[in-house]
């Protein structure tokens, strides 16, 4: 039998080992989220792709209800549960069915008891592991690293979360995005809850300090995976960059307390350039004494308290060390403490400098002088 072009393309063609998960992440109910998977859904099926519904929560919204009649739907599962009737995502009956794309929304929800998975991320990891793509949504508070700082934004406490391994096994994340301004303005029109909740709600959770400080977290998340996107790329084409894409700030601490002045030094330049804040050590025998181990701890939660990201490298020469850490990391800048040291302890300090910025790549060096205590 002669084969066709298509024929011949399709079996060319690499196979999938499993399917493909794209995330629409938001910053809170309302911002267009559900509305976007469906609109991108809609065009896919367009173009002649097998999609179907797992399951969208319309929460009475007429728009998402249009939209979600338009696409096929598989129909729910049925549980008992202390004597009332639940609906959940029919896993068995989407592998059953396996369209080539599924939608599944509100990726955090928790299952009611009898279901296959306690969690719908467990149903999207099975399901993708049949090799169904998957479309998802998310809002950033749901992300479990993230749950302690919303709560201190917002005062509520988040119980439903996903861990941060299944929201970076995303092929690609999309923000729905809307400012705080208008996502109030639809909350007073009644489009995300009914207007007699709506006041309450404008009061609370959506009170515009916590949009704001909820969508800059938004925003940080899908930068931080195109970064990571553009990092895989070099490794993919052994290529470096010439120029840093953004300002990573890194700075360099020991189990000394005046290390926070350092900290807090490097928190106030990463914060004014926007920049990406790295707060580094290296495991050292010296902080093996008790004493030590308390003042490393309270310097570490005084760095994470200013929004850092805590790296503890392994024990080795500091400065082969550090530097090291800067070039896998792309650090543009990086802060090391001088203290009123003389004789051999300011030799020993300024030889670790020289052979940091022997083994470094190119990066600004600041050294800030600090009381010794």
């Amino acid at each position: 039998m002669r084969r066709t072009p298509e024929q011949w393309l399709e079996e060319a063609a690499p196979q999938k080992k499993e399917g493909v998960f794209k995330l629409f992440l938001g910053y809170a109910p309302g911002v267009g989220k559900t509305y976007n998977m469906l609109s991108e859904a809609i065009r896919r099926h367009s173009r002649g792709e097998d999609v179907a519904i797992g399951v969208i929560e319309t929460h009475g919204r007429k728009p998402i209800t249009e939209l979600a009649s338009r696409l096929n739907t598989i129909p729910r599962r049925r549980i008992e549960y202390k004597g009332t009737i639940f609906e959940e995502m029919d896993v068995d009956a989407i592998l059953a069915r396996k369209p080539a794309v599924v939608l599944i929304d509100e990726l955090a929800h928790t299952n009611i008891e009898g279901s296959k998975h306690p969690k719908r991320y467990q149903d999207v990891m099975e399901i993708m592991d049949a090799n169904i793509d998957v479309l998802s949504t998310l809002n950033v508070q749901h992300i479990e690293s993230l749950t302690p700082m919303v709560e201190r934004i917002t005062g509520v406490h988040v119980r439903e979360t996903v861990p941060d391994w299944v929201v970076q096994r995303a092929a690609e994340i999309v923000m729905a995005d809307l400012t705080p301004e208008a996502l109030q303005t639809r909350m007073r029109r009644g489009d995300i809850y009914p207007v007699e909740r709506s006041e309450r709600a404008l009061g609370n959770f959506f009170r515009r300090g916590n949009l704001i400080a909820l969508r800059e977290l938004a925003l940080r998340q899908v930068a931080q995976v195109v970064d990571k996107t553009l990092e895989a790329h070099r490794a993919r084409e052994h290529s470096e960059p010439d120029v840093a894409v953004s300002e990573r700030i890194a700075v360099c601490i020991s189990s000394n307390p005046a290390a926070q002045y350092l900290i807090a030094r490097g928190g106030r330049m990463a914060h004014a350039l926007d920049a990406e804040f790295f707060v580094v050590y290296v495991d050292v025998a010296s902080d093996e004494s008790s004493e030590n181990r308390q003042t490393l701890a309270e310097n570490i939660r005084f760095a994470e308290n200013l929004g850092a990201t805590v790296v503890r490298l392994p024990r080795g020469r500091v400065a082969e060390r550090v530097a090291q850490f800067a070039c896998e990391r792309h650090i543009t800048q990086i802060i090391f403490g001088r203290s009123a040291a003389e004789g051999w302890r300011k030799y020993l300090y300024l030889t670790v400098i020289q052979r940091f910025l022997r083994d470094a790549p190119a990066v600004d060096v600041h050294i800030v002088t600090q009381e010794a205590k």
